[in-house]
């Protein structure tokens, strides 16, 4: 039977952030023009946890089980589980309710009863039911708010996983009438006309919109507890003009940051964070790490924090703590629920330094006297209303604590230099002279063996890489049989290499040896055997046999940042933002760190990958130009990639750094924006290159059209607004304006200001 205009039900199967490969159902929204149709989930299979298969699952409808869910193997993963009857059809009813139906037209099971996070126009919560938000926006297990109607009342509350216990509430409707049970609420009613309220038992309405609602002729509406606590019912517009995107029309509670205020759980935000809200958000949180602390699951932005270094009660003598710790302060922010002492009639200057001696606190607030703080810190919170100021204690440069050990321990271990002497000094002369022999021997060996020469002609090649045979590496990826990649001089295959343990590698086999190819296998085996960065991708060996040239880097699993930034689901603001900072420190290490200076000559989004934490590491290294400590620019042919190509290449200029710092500056508006540096899809001269559009959006104060309404990076529009500043100078035309990476690390952190930027093409039109 043909679903209605505007649901669907869907089988997805697709690899998430957490890298398992998921199949889910569920109806949805679909609207707008065939090419820029999107999807919104409104319900997904869920029984004790997600539905989750691997790819290749099947759904399919039964007459015993209804919908059942298969994996590949065709064992059973889930089931609808209707109970007594046999099912005859399923239907996508004009609601977006799944329904199946037995042959005599009885309803045996329906997607209503069972509702995830999202309540539609005709769905009703009885007595006991409950919405339960997802873990994120792309994690479909069980997260850490619950909407219940329980005696009466419609509460929200957080819960503690993996129990599922239930902390206080941190809204109530306060429908349950004691003294007149007729007073009391009894159903949470979602109408035709887009109202949502509690009726009473005396047929009375306790109304939850609280502002008139848009017609449901007009628009899909859906009231959805979103994954950040926060329950809240949106409209979208069934024409295909104006406001594409889901707008709110009410949301509760309306401050959640302060409304959660419990003595247990961590809060709206995870254990160690800080929840705000901005006058941009509205009612929707924003969670940041304080200085000093990073997120444990980059995934998850609503999530704990760790901090970066360890709060030691084993320093070597407290004099020294002022030279280890420093603070970071901030107005008007408290974990209340944090507190281990408190000092009256303490002054800032005291409490700080309080903190500072006292190796358990790693936070205190000056809030009419001095509050002392331990980790884990919860129910974090920005409130301008504390007056209050917090001194957050962190690890100067978030280094580790040294750890000192006793003169009596080390004697017991013994220093390996103090032994070999003692045995020198200690023995006959002869037994001297076989020793230093064995010992030199021994060095020599090592020595040789930890360099490898590569003879090409006359020039000698010197790394610490190894070097595989073409047989090995034949065998090592099943002859060159599962293809993960293809550049301009090569192509990737994924393989299995036996070092210490086995190991996944990457093998990029040079498919033009001679000439260029040849070039490049030298470039990229001299430029990557001398670097050692967490932001540069790992060479482990090389193969240079015959007219054979391979490569065996380290494989990274989630692939290239570019189906990471061009695929459908748009990543996380977070996760982008990281990102950038990684390719911009790697960068930096190149053009600064290295012995002799690098310059890649070819930034782009397909030569960075993402290992399994999605962090980034820059490959490809065969077009990067060498230079020299006392030399700043050369001159050399075209390198690099349309689009990335900074503008001197074209004008016979002196190449310099800035060249990466152009190329660093398109792909960091394609990270903000998702979309490539060139685009002709995107219809009309004005938005097919990224870079003059972007700065239109600039121009015009138009950032959420830049993003195309993310409201995770509206929500960090300081952060959002500074990064395309920063990308904005990166592309000037004249390289002398454009900053270092150093600078550019410097004012992407904020630590550095970052000035209002020119047009950066303002020859653009005498150069045409």
């Amino acid at each position: 039977m043909r679903p209605p205009h505007g649901f669907r039900l869907r089988v997805i199967s697709h690899l998430d952030f957490r890298s398992l490969q998921t199949t889910r159902i569920f109806s949805c929204f679909q609207y707008g023009t065939t090419r820029y149709r999107k999807k919104t989930i409104v319900w997904y299979g869920y029984g004790d946890a997600p539905a989750v298969a691997p790819r290749g699952s099947q759904v399919e409808l039964t007459v015993d089980r209804g919908l059942v869910l298969n994996d590949p193997q065709g064992l059973e993963i889930w089931n609808s589980a209707i109970g007594l009857g046999a099912v005859a059809y399923g239907v996508m009813n004009d609601t977006g309710n799944f329904v199946l139906v037995s042959g005599n037209s009885d309803e045996l099971w329906d997607s209503f009863s069972y509702p995830t996070d999202t309540l539609l126009p005709f769905q009703v919560m009885e007595t006991d039911g409950e919405l339960f938000s997802r873990r994120s926006e792309i994690n479909f297990s069980r997260g850490r708010f619950q909407l219940r109607f329980s005696n009466g009342n419609l509460v929200l509350s957080t819960v503690n996983l993996p129990t599922k216990s239930v902390y206080d509430d941190y809204y109530n409707s306060g429908t349950f009438d004691g003294s007149n049970s007729l007073n009391s609420g009894y159903r949470v009613m979602f109408n035709e006309s887009g109202y949502m309220y509690i009726l009473r038992r005396n047929d009375q309405r306790f109304i939850l919109t609280t502002v008139r609602p848009v017609s449901t002729a007009d628009f899909y509406q859906r009231a959805t507890l979103d994954y950040d606590g926060v329950f809240t019912q949106y409209f979208y517009p069934k024409a295909s003009t104006g406001n594409r995107s889901w707008s709110t029309l009410w949301s509760q509670p309306e401050n959640i940051c302060v409304g959660i205020d419990g003595g247990l759980g961590s809060g709206a935000c995870g254990f160690n964070n800080i929840c705000s809200l901005t006058a941009l958000t509205g009612r929707k949180p924003m969670c940041n790490c304080p200085k000093g602390y990073s997120l444990i699951d980059k995934n998850d932005v609503y999530g704990s924090c760790k901090p970066n270094f360890e709060l030691s009660c084993n320093e070597e003598t407290q004099n020294s703590i002022d030279d280890l710790y420093d603070f970071f302060e901030i107005n008007d922010i408290d974990w209340p629920t944090s507190d281990y002492e408190f000092y009256k009639g303490c002054n800032e200057v005291e409490c700080r330094n309080s903190c500072l001696h006292d190796c358990l606190c790693a936070v205190a607030i000056s809030r009419e006297g001095c509050w002392k703080k331990k980790l884990p810190l919860s129910n974090g919170r920005v409130d301008s209303k504390l007056n209050a100021k917090a001194f957050i204690k962190y690890r100067k440069g978030d280094v580790p604590p040294t750890v000192h050990r006793r003169p009596a321990d080390a004697n017991k271990k013994g220093n390996p230099m103090s032994v070999t002497a003692s045995l020198l000094l200690g023995s006959s002369v002869f037994v001297n002279f076989i020793l230093v022999g064995a010992f030199g021997f021994g060095f020599f060996c090592i020595y040789k063996k930890k360099f490898v020469r590569v003879h090409q002609g006359e020039s000698t090649m010197k790394t610490n890489l190894r070097c595989f045979t073409y047989k090995e590496l034949a065998e090592a990826t099943d002859n060159f049989k599962e293809e993960v990649g293809r550049g301009s001089f090569g192509v990737v295959y994924k393989g299995l290499i036996q070092m210490s343990s086995i190991h996944t590698v990457a093998v990029k086999k040079l498919d033009r040896v001679f000439q260029d190819g040849e070039k490049e296998f030298k470039n990229e085996v001299m430029v990557i055997g001398q670097t050692h960065h967490k932001n540069l991708v790992h060479l482990i060996g090389f193969c240079e046999e015959g007219q054979h040239r391979l490569l065996v880097y380290e494989f990274l699993s989630n692939g290239t940042l570019a189906n990471f930034l061009f695929s459908n689901a748009k990543p996380n603001w977070n996760q982008r933002s990281q990102i950038a900072f990684g390719i911009a420190r790697g960068l930096l290490y190149l053009h600064e760190e290295c012995s002799t200076q690098i310059v890649h000559c070819d930034i782009k989004p397909q030569n960075v990958l993402l290992d399994q934490n999605y962090n980034a590491q820059i490959s490809d290294f065969g077009l990067a130009k060498l230079l020299m400590m006392n030399q700043s620019r050369t001159k050399t042919n075209i390198r690099g990639t349309k689009g990335y190509v900074a503008p001197e290449w074209f004008r016979n200029k002196p190449v310099t750094t800035k060249v990466d710092v152009y190329s660093y500056g398109v792909l960091l508006l394609e990270i903000i924006s998702c979309r490539k540096s060139i685009d002709v899809e995107m219809g009309g001269e004005n938005y097919a290159i990224l870079t003059d559009w972007a700065f239109d959006c600039y121009r015009s104060g138009k950032l959420d059209v830049l993003v195309e309404g993310d409201m995770e990076a509206l929500s960090a529009i300081g952060e959002l607004e500074r990064f395309l500043m920063v990308a904005i100078w990166c592309i000037q035309e004249d390289p002398s304006l454009r900053p270092t990476m150093r600078k550019v690390t410097q004012m992407l952190e904020g630590v550095v200001e970052v000035a209002l930027p020119p047009n950066p093409s303002p020859f653009a039109s005498s150069m045409n």
